[in-house]
């Protein structure tokens, strides 16, 4: 069996690079050992596929070597796959400003893909198992279960190792150490927090409750994260075993074992001034009816319980309202771990970039082989980055296959 291109993995970043190099009149044949395509799209945003972010762009990607991924994103925008999208007709909705999701299923954007794959000519095989890659010549030769394929180029787009159930393996890992790439230390991202026995006691009847937050990690007495306030500003929900919602699983990429969690549970507020002003206006309310009116009343409740105090205002004084002020305000919390691959949204670090064309995705020195997507150490933040790194690197990379 003989193909101009041969993809490894029918994900995002594969099926894009795949219809690309087929309307470039390439013949491309994709492979993967799952039994059907595009598993992660499907699983994605509640199952709805947060596609794409408005706002993406170099800043929110993590990488070791930053500027690696500028090329891709500049070449192929937001607005270029929303208008692949909406010639097919899908309907989409933006929920948090910038994001994108499928109005219905992402069934629907799924069979967008295979549609334009089809179109293009491309030769999909699942349940397609790839034991070995070896370069031939100028080409490469793959030897599959399907039998020996020889290629002119072979893509690997075989992701990381997040969700193994999905069908996540090391293998892309395992072919770029094969040819002596390097790769960095991978880790679970955009993943919920475990707690310790004792706060998983103390946070017991907090499991659905959910509020916004601002949240960094601290290391060594420094915040960790975004921006100039190093902090992200979301949602976050208490859970049965620890800590998710969007603030945590962004703050995750950010945290290291060992690191606090230092939260604000009411961002954007002087708490000093605010229950000083309160102390003053209203000082018989109780500390927590005043806190219950900004925060769920369960966690409203949970704070003067772990602090063993619900004062009246008026017994608050400066010292204690500065106490609680930073209680409130900078609640410093060390998770025992994170739920690690089973939950994780993606992989942190990965296929290192250094001897990878930015332009074509090829490795240096062997053109005929080429890392997209997932597998290569670029890490999108929450919110349709990671695939709109998916469909950026898949099309520049199948553009000049």
């Amino acid at each position: 069996m003989n193909s101009d291109v041969v993809i490894i993995g029918a994900g995002a970043a594969g099926l894009m690079c795949a219809l690309t190099a087929g309307y470039a009149g390439k013949r491309v044949l994709v492979l993967d050992h799952a039994k059907r395509p595009g598993s992660k799209i499907l699983m994605s945003g509640g199952g709805r596929c947060n596609f794409t972010n408005l706002a993406c762009g170099p800043g929110n990607f993590f990488s070791t070597n930053p500027a690696f991924c500028i090329s891709a994103l500049k070449r192929y925008r937001p607005e270029h796959f929303v208008e692949l999208v909406e010639r097919h007709g899908l309907e989409y909705v933006e929920k948090t400003p910038g994001q994108l999701f499928c109005a219905d299923s992402a069934k629907e954007l799924l069979a967008v893909l295979l549609t334009e794959c089809e179109w293009a000519g491309v030769e999909l095989r699942l349940n397609a198992r790839v034991e070995r890659v070896e370069r031939q010549g100028e080409g490469m030769r793959l030897q599959t279960s399907l039998g020996r394929i020889d290629a002119g180029v072979v893509v690997i787009a075989t992701g990381g190792l997040s969700i193994p159930t999905m069908g996540a393996t090391s293998f892309g890992y395992d072919v770029a150490r094969q040819f002596g790439l390097a790769v960095t230390e991978t880790r679970p991202a955009l993943v919920p927090f475990t707690l310790t026995s004792q706060w998983k006691e103390r946070a017991a009847g907090l499991a659905g409750v959910a509020c916004d937050i601002a949240v960094g990690a601290v290391r060594d007495g420094q915040r960790q994260g975004p921006g100039r306030e190093r902090r992200y500003r979301e949602p976050m929900l208490f859970t049965h075993r620890g800590l998710s919602g969007p603030g945590m699983l962004q703050i995750s990429s950010y945290w290291q074992p060992g690191d606090e969690l230092e939260i604000d549970l009411l961002p954007g507020l002087d708490l000093p001034a605010v229950l000083a002003e309160a102390r003053q206006a209203t000082p018989r309310r109780q500390l927590s009816t005043w806190l219950a009116e900004r925060l769920p009343k369960r966690l409203a409740q949970a704070l003067v319980e772990w602090h063993g105090e619900d004062p009246a205002l008026a017994e608050l004084s400066n010292a204690r309202i500065v106490a609680w002020a930073q209680q409130l305000g900078a609640w410093r919390l060390k998770p025992a771990g994170t739920e690690g691959w089973r939950t994780a949204e993606v992989t942190l670090g990965g296929v290192d970039t250094g001897a990878i064309s930015s332009k074509d995705f090829s490795v240096e020195g062997l053109p005929q082989l080429r890392f997209i997507g997932e597998v290569l150490d670029v890490t999108g933040e929450l919110g349709g980055h990671n695939f709109q790194w998916a469909w950026a690197s898949g099309v520049a990379c199948g553009l000049s296959c």
